[in-house]
């Protein structure tokens, strides 16, 4: 067995340059060429009046920008508390709403339980009238308890908004 060695040549590739693309002209016109003229303004000074006016009005419109930015982020925190304050009363009210809608549930089944176990029709009657005439005191008093409970969430609600724009007002003026 012969075993033959194989010899490579690596001769140094030179990379051919690329020829450039000359312009072509079928019909024999070329483009002129153009410069693009320099149009330089003149060279003059800034009065000392116009720059100072400039700077005051830039100081102006950074102090009015702060004052703006101020105020927004104010305002910003008073409706996320007032949010805040509605969301949770009217929360408080539902749940109001829930403790009354169930007492008057157990008041009625109360009321139909002794209305089944009455004797005579006299009873039911008695029995019936009873009912009506406490619940008409209860649901009064719940009727109050719930207007005043939405009175005070709404007076909880609106007074920030109110103390917050008189304050800003104040300010402004």
């Amino acid at each position: 067995m012969i075993i033959m060695a194989e010899t490579t040549h690596t001769a140094a590739i030179t990379p051919k340059p690329k020829p450039k693309p000359v312009a072509s002209s079928a019909s024999g016109f070329e483009m002129p060429k153009f410069e693009m003229p320099k149009f330089e303004m003149p060279k003059m000074e800034v009065p000392t009046a116009f720059r100072e006016i400039a700077e005051k009005g830039i100081t102006q419109a950074k102090e009015n920008y702060e004052k703006i930015k101020s105020a927004t982020e104010e305002a910003t925190d008073m409706l996320e508390s007032t949010y805040a304050t509605a969301s949770k009363g009217a929360s408080g009210y539902g749940l109001k709403l829930i403790e009354t809608a169930k007492a008057n549930s157990n008041a009625a089944f109360d009321l139909y339980g002794e209305l089944l176990t009455a004797k005579s029709y006299s009873e039911v009657v008695e029995l019936y009238t009873a009912y009506m005439r406490s619940q008409f005191e209860t649901v009064s008093a719940q009727a109050k308890e719930l207007a005043d409970h939405a009175q005070k969430v709404a007076i909880e609600t609106v007074e920030p908004i109110k103390e917050s724009i008189t304050s800003t007002f104040s300010k402004a003026a």
